[in-house]
C-alpha cells in the first residue's frame, strides 16, 4: 500500500469507503452529501475537491469530486484504487447527446467509452484497448432505471480530450452509434482495468448537440438527482 495522504487526497486510511461515487463538480458532491448521505464526514478539501463519507440505507459509501477531463479523473481514480484500496468507482456526470432520442434529463449508462485521448499509450499495448464498464454495475444500473421508469440508453459514449474543439467530429461518432460526448469515462475504465477494480459511468444529458438544448450550471449541480439515485442503488 502506498503512503497516504497523497498529494491530492488528505484522507487517512479507513476514511474512504470501498465504493466511491464521483462527479466532476465538487458542488454536486456537496449536494449529494447533504441530500442523500446520512451523517456525512468530510475527508478531503485539497484543491477544493470535496469528499465525504457516510452511509446510504445503512451501507457505507463515499462521494468525491474528480474535476474535468481524463487527466484529472485519472489522478483521483488512480489514487483511490491503488492507495486507498477502493474497490468500486461510479461516476455520475453530464454529457452532450448526439442521439436524436436522448434529451435533457435522460440517462446514458456507458457500457463502453470511445476516446480521442492518448491515455492508453502509457500501457504500451500491442493494439487498441477497449475501455468498458463493469457488467454487474451496468446490469444493476439498467435495472434501477427500469424500476424508476427513466428514459435511458446503454451503449457507447465518447470521452473527448477537448471541450472547445477546433474541428468537431460529432457527426462521425454519431454515425458509429455513439450516444453522447463526455470527458472522463475512458480513463476511469482504463485505471479500473489496470487495478483489477470495478467502474461505471452514468451520465445525465445536460445538452443536446444536435438540437441546441442546454441546461444551466445550477441545473447540472442540483437537478440531476435521478442518476444519483441510480448510482446509490448500486452501493
Amino acid at each position: 500500500m502506498a503512503k497516504v495522504p497523497t498529494p491530492h487526497i488528505e484522507a487517512k486510511l479507513g476514511e474512504i469507503a470501498e465504493t466511491v461515487i464521483m462527479a466532476g463538480d465538487p458542488m454536486r458532491i456537496k449536494f449529494m452529501a447533504e441530500n442523500f448521505i446520512d451523517n456525512p464526514v468530510q475527508f478531503n478539501n485539497v484543491r477544493g475537491m470535496l469528499g465525504f463519507t457516510g452511509t446510504y440505507k445503512g451501507k457505507r459509501v463515499s462521494v468525491m469530486g474528480h474535476g474535468m477531463g481524463m487527466p484529472s479523473i485519472g489522478i483521483y481514480s488512480y489514487e483511490l484504487f491503488n492507495f486507498y484500496d477502493v474497490k468500486t468507482i461510479i461516476r455520475v456526470g453530464s454529457a452532450g447527446s448526439i442521439y436524436k432520442d436522448l434529451h435533457i434529463g435522460d440517462i446514458v449508462i456507458a457500457q463502453g467509452a470511445c476516446t480521442d485521448s492518448n491515455y492508453a499509450a502509457q500501457f504500451e499495448l500491442p493494439g487498441t484497448f477497449c475501455p468498458i464498464g463493469d457488467f454487474d454495475l451496468i446490469r444493476g444500473a439498467a435495472g434501477e432505471c427500469e424500476r424508476l421508469g427513466l428514459n435511458y440508453r446503454v451503449g457507447n459514449v465518447m470521452s473527448a480530450d477537448v471541450f472547445y474543439g477546433e474541428f468537431p467530429h460529432n457527426d462521425k461518432w454519431m454515425n458509429m452509434g455513439v450516444y453522447a460526448i463526455e470527458m472522463e469515462a475512458a480513463s476511469l475504465y482504463m485505471n479500473a482495468a489496470r487495478a483489477g477494480k470495478r467502474a461505471l459511468t452514468i451520465c445525465t444529458i445536460s445538452d443536446h448537440i444536435l438540437t441546441g438544448e442546454v441546461t444551466s450550471a445550477e441545473e447540472r449541480r442540483t437537478g440531476f438527482t435521478n442518476m444519483m439515485k441510480v448510482a446509490l442503488s448500486l452501493v
